[in-house]
C-alpha cells in the first residue's frame, strides 16, 4: 500500500504521485515495487536491503540515490518468542523523490503522520523529514520501554508467590527485547552521526539534531536501566528457586530420617539372631512403642530446628 503525501505547508495526501512529495510504502504489493523499480527507478537491491528485517542502521549512496535504513520499535500482535522487537525502516531520497518503505504496519508510523498533520506545517524539505523520522522512533523506544518496565514490576510484584515457567519465559523474551533495542538504538546513533556529514543540513536541522540526540540517548541510557532490573530481576527469580529447592531437598531429607529409624529398629529385631524378646508376650507391643516414641521426638526435634 503506498500513499502520497505533500509536505508544503502542512500534510495532506495527494491522488497522484507528483515531484518532492512523500511516497510512504507499507507492506509493498508487487505493484508497489514495480511502482519503486519501474516508475522511479530506485535500485532494486534498496528494495531487498530493506526487506531484510535483520538489517543493520546504515547510509547508503549510490548515483545519486540516497538509502537510509533506520531501525524503529516493533510490537507483534500475535503471541511471539519476543513481542517486543525492531524492525528496519527505508529512506529513499533522489532529487525529486522522497519515499519511506517499511514492510510491517507500525504504530508510531500512524502516530507519526497524525502528529505532522496535528502540527500543520509539514516539512521544510525530504531532510526535515529524515530527522523527524529519527526524532519519532527515539520517542517510540521511550515509551515502548515504559511498557516493558510495567511488564518488570508487574513480575517482581510476583516474587511472592508461586513461580512457573511462563514467569521466567516472560522474562527471558523481555531480555530479547531489551538487547534488540540496545543494539538498535546504538546502531541508530551511530547512523545519526553519520549524517550529520553526509546531508546537507541547515541551521533548523541542527537543532532538530540536537533534540534526537537527547531522545536517543535518554532511550539508550533507560535500556541500560531496565537491563540491569531485569538482569537483577532474574538472579532474584534464581535465588529464590535454588532457595525452595534447599528447603525441599532439606524436608525430603529429614523424612527420609525420620522413616530410617523405625525401619532400623524393626530390621534389628527381624534378624534371625536371638535377642532375649522371643518368649516375651509383651515384645511386639513394646517394639511398637518404642518406634513410635523415638519417631515423635525425631519430629519434635526437627521441628523445633525448622527442618520441617
Amino acid at each position: 500500500m503506498r500513499t502520497y503525501w505533500n509536505i508544503n505547508g502542512g500534510l495532506h495526501t495527494v491522488d497522484n504521485w507528483q515531484p518532492a512529495c512523500w511516497t510512504q510504502v507499507t507492506c509493498p504489493n508487487d505493484d508497489d515495487i514495480t511502482f519503486m523499480i519501474d516508475k522511479l527507478k530506485i535500485p532494486e537491491y534498496f528494495i531487498e536491503d530493506i526487506r531484510d528485517k535483520d538489517e543493520r542502521p546504515r547510509y547508503e549512496y549510490e548515483d545519486g540515490w540516497v538509502l537510509i535504513i533506520l531501525r524503529i520499535p516493533y510490537v507483534r500482535e500475535v503471541r511471539s518468542h519476543t513481542p517486543h522487537t525492531t524492525i528496519p525502516l527505508g529512506i529513499i531520497l533522489n532529487k525529486d523523490v522522497c519515499v519511506t518503505l517499511c514492510n510491517y504496519e507500525t504504530n508510531m508510523m500512524i502516530d507519526f503522520i497524525a502528529y505532522q498533520q496535528k502540527r500543520g506545517v509539514g516539512f521544510t524539505d525530504s531532510i526535515d523529514l529524515v530527522f523527524r523520522l529519527f526524532l519519532s522512533s527515539s520517542v517510540w523506544y521511550l515509551k515502548r520501554l515504559k511498557q516493558i518496565n510495567t511488564l518488570i514490576e508487574e513480575s517482581k510484584l510476583n516474587l511472592d508467590r508461586k513461580i512457573d515457567n511462563d514467569d521466567l519465559v516472560g522474562l527471558s523474551r523481555l531480555q530479547d527485547s531489551l538487547t534488540y533495542f540496545a543494539t538498535s538504538i546504538r546502531g541508530n546513533e551511530m547512523l545519526l552521526s553519520k549524517l550529520k556529514f553526509k546531508l546537507p543540513v541547515d541551521e533548523l536541522d541542527a537543532d532538530l539534531i540536537e533534540d534526537v540526540n537527547i531522545e536517543m540517548s535518554q532511550a539508550r541510557e533507560m535500556t541500560n536501566i531496565y537491563a540491569n532490573i531485569l538482569n537483577s530481576t532474574m538472579d532474584t527469580y534464581a535465588s529464590i528457586i535454588s532457595n525452595n529447592m534447599s528447603v525441599v531437598m532439606k524436608t525430603l531429607t529429614a523424612v527420609s530420617i525420620i522413616l530410617m529409624l523405625p525401619t532400623l529398629i524393626y530390621s534389628l529385631y527381624g534378624v534371625n539372631l536371638i535377642n532375649g524378646m522371643e518368649q516375651y508376650k509383651f515384645g511386639f507391643p513394646l517394639l511398637v512403642i518404642a518406634s513410635i516414641v523415638i519417631t515423635a521426638i525425631c519430629v519434635i526435634v526437627f521441628h523445633k530446628k525448622s527442618w520441617i
